[in-house]
Parts: C-alpha cells; structure tokens; sequence
C-alpha cells in the first residue's frame, strides 16, 4: 500500500523528523487560501500522486506570488502526470501540497528498505539526493553507503552519525542529522513500512536537516494491526480491478497484455506469465486466486479480467495440490456461464482430482480448449489470442 507525499509526511512529523510547514487541497481555492495561510514570500505547489518523478513530470512549481500560487495550481491540478513510475498515459492529478519555501543549500538521500538476504531493514544514504538519484546509483554506486540495522538495538547513534558524515552532513548539523534519522527508522519500524524515503533530506542554509520530501510503501500483510495507515488508503490511486478483486481476496496486478492469467500460487503465476511470454504472447494480468479458491472467487476474477477491454483470451492454469482441479472445474464452467464468456477460453491442469476436472470441462459444452502441459497451454492461448476478433 502507498500514500501521498504529505501524509508520509504527517507520518514522519509524529515521530520528531523536522519536515516542511504544508497544507493538502482539492481545489484552486483551497491552494490559494493555504498559501496565504502559510504566508511568506515563496510556495511549492506539489502534485500528490502515488508515483515518483513528478518534478520532471511538471508536477512540482515554485511560486513566488499568490497569482504563481494560483496559476501553478490551475496547471496541475486535473493535469496527467507522466512520470517514470506512471503509466504511459500518466496519473490524474486530483490533490495538491501547498508547502512553505525552503532554504536549499544541499540535497541529500536517505531510505530504509527491508533486505531479504540479510534479514535486515538497510539504511541507504547518498550526498546526490535530488531528481537524478536513479542514475547515481547505477552509474556511481559507490556514491551510496548503506547500514544494515541490528533489530534488537535499532539505528545506534554511532551509526548515524557515522553515515551522516559519509554523506556530507558537517558537523556541528550531525546531531540534527541524528534526529531525522533515527525518527525516520522508527516510523519505518512501527508502521509496519516496506520502504521509507526521504529524497530529497536537506541541509538548509542555516545547517538545519529537513525532510523535503516523503515516500512510504506499507506491508499489505500487516495492515490489520495498522488501522490509522489504512485510513490513508486513496483508492482514487489505486487501479480499479486490483481494488475490486482485494475485496474477494484476489491477488490482482493489472498490466499491459491481452491475454488474461488466472492461476493458482504466484510462483505459477509468475512462470505462466513468462511462458506466454516466450511464445509470443503478453500477459492482460498477473493473478493468484490462492489456495482456496471458491466457484464465487473464480467468477469475479472472470469478471474482473472480462473488464478489460482489450482481453483476447484466458488461460487457465492450474496445480491441484491444496486446491483440487475438480473444485476449480466447476469455478470455471460457473464463471464462464455466469459472465456469457466471448473470449476463448484455454485450461490446463494438473494434481489433485485432475480427471474428474477435466471430464467435468469436457461435458460442460463451453467451447474450452484443453491442454496438458505449460508449453501447450502457452502456444493455445497464444494463437487463440492472435486469431480472436473483439
């Protein structure tokens, strides 16, 4: 789960990081009335979308006038925004940050990201914090100096400030550095976050560290003990399909393909999709029904890839191992009857019960094509998605 830059920094503000005054709107009015709320002589009118980019994108002005205020506001809000981290056809921009001006003296980096190999949230940190921070890190890596954290003592102060120093913090602002970071894991601790990040964490002209910016990621699987992030949640954000099938329990991930994938487990899931792939063919969707899937959570999956208006065809592919073939057999034949399925419809299956689910296809009627291995499956779908006419 994301949330907009503002209340990651609501987030970061609970637990002692200095961040910048700033005030959401929905509306020209609203940017305008915050503006002179703030006061001062100069605002940043910030796009809030859940991508990345956005001040390449143009979805980030200074504005030194109330009419810049105004006029910055009525550019971005409502605009798509194309960044790298959006779709092609961009994000619509429906809420902006009016936030107070800042003394930039220098732009730095810092994130916490949780790494798998050593079983450690990683502090990463870098002097080249700004817009270009991605190409830091591919073209001068060792620009980036990172600290795995020990759980049961947290950020130490030594750490810090060692990694502060790296950095370039001077040194009568390390202990103000110190501060930032140490809120900074503790949020990232507590909130039950998949990534945390500040790009970019300045240094102000009078030595002073602040979050310029906020970035957070949640752990889907912790949300239940998380209800105060949950109530970020802007489903406006979200794609539409992945919010109705997360009410079905529905492992859903939208993509650019026209072959839609319903399987079960998502390492099949993945390996289906790079099958397709191999034969010519590109995936609609990545989707994991679970282990225990049901006729009804089979049909809505139906009827969440059937909303797809460029779907060609379906591929089926199941293992029997907790889940039987025979109770996805009847999934498939409900859902297919149930949504009137005009596209073709390839099935394959394997494990538990296996026969009897694919005699219960065979005597269905519909016109599915069977197939017995991943390869035949992938080459079916393929070509029934190449032959198919909307």
């Amino acid at each position: 789960m994301k949330i907009h830059e503002y209340q990651g920094k609501e987030i970061l503000r609970q637990y002692g990081v200095t961040v910048p005054r700033g005030i959401p709107c929905l509306s020209v009015e609203e940017a305008v009335k915050a503006a002179e709320t703030l006061g001062g002589p100069v605002w940043v009118v910030k796009a809030q979308i859940h991508a990345g980019g956005r001040g390449k994108g143009g979805g980030v002005k200074v504005a030194k006038s109330m009419e810049q205020v105004k006029e910055y506001a009525e550019q971005i809000l409502g605009m798509q925004l194309i960044t790298h981290q959006t779709s092609p056809e961009g994000q619509k921009v429906r809420r902006l940050l009016i936030e107070e001006g800042a003394d930039i003296k220098k732009e730095l980096y810092v994130s916490l990201v949780t790494d798998r190999v050593s079983q450690r949230v990683v502090l990463m940190a870098s002097s080249e914090g700004g817009m270009d921070i991605e190409e830091v890190a591919h073209s001068n890596p060792e620009k980036i100096h990172h600290i795995a954290i020990d759980p049961s003592v947290g950020l130490t102060d030594a750490e810090a400030d060692d990694i502060s120093a790296k950095i370039g913090v001077p040194p009568e602002s390390i202990a103000d550095a110190r501060v930032q970071l140490q809120g900074l894991y503790k949020a990232y601790w507590e909130t039950d976050a998949s990534l945390a990040e500040i790009n970019p964490l300045i240094l102000t002209g009078s030595g002073k560290v602040i979050a310029l910016d906020a970035k957070f990621n949640f752990d889907s699987n912790a949300l239940y003990r998380q209800p105060n992030i949950v109530a970020y949640r802007d489903l406006d954000e979200e794609d539409a399909a992945e919010v109705e099938a997360s009410k079905f329990d529905l492992a859903y991930i939208s993509l650019d393909g026209n072959i839609g994938c319903l399987v079960n487990g998502a390492g099949l899931a993945m390996a289906t999709m790079d099958t397709i792939k191999l034969f010519g063919g590109e995936p609609a969707n990545f989707l994991d029904v679970g282990g225990g899937a049901t006729a009804e959570k089979v049909t809505e999956a139906f009827k969440i890839m059937l909303k797809n208006p460029g779907l060609k065809a379906i591929l089926v592919n199941i293992f029997g191992g907790i889940m039987r073939c025979d109770v996805i057999a009847e999934g498939v034949i409900t859902a297919s009857k149930a949504v009137s399925l005009t596209v073709p419809l390839v099935v394959r299956m394997k494990g538990t019960n296996e026969d009897i689910g694919k005699k219960m296809l065979a005597d269905s009627g519909l016109p599915i094509i069977a197939a017995d291995t991943m390869e035949d499956a992938a080459k079916a779908v393929v070509a029934a998605a190449a032959a198919h006419k909307a």
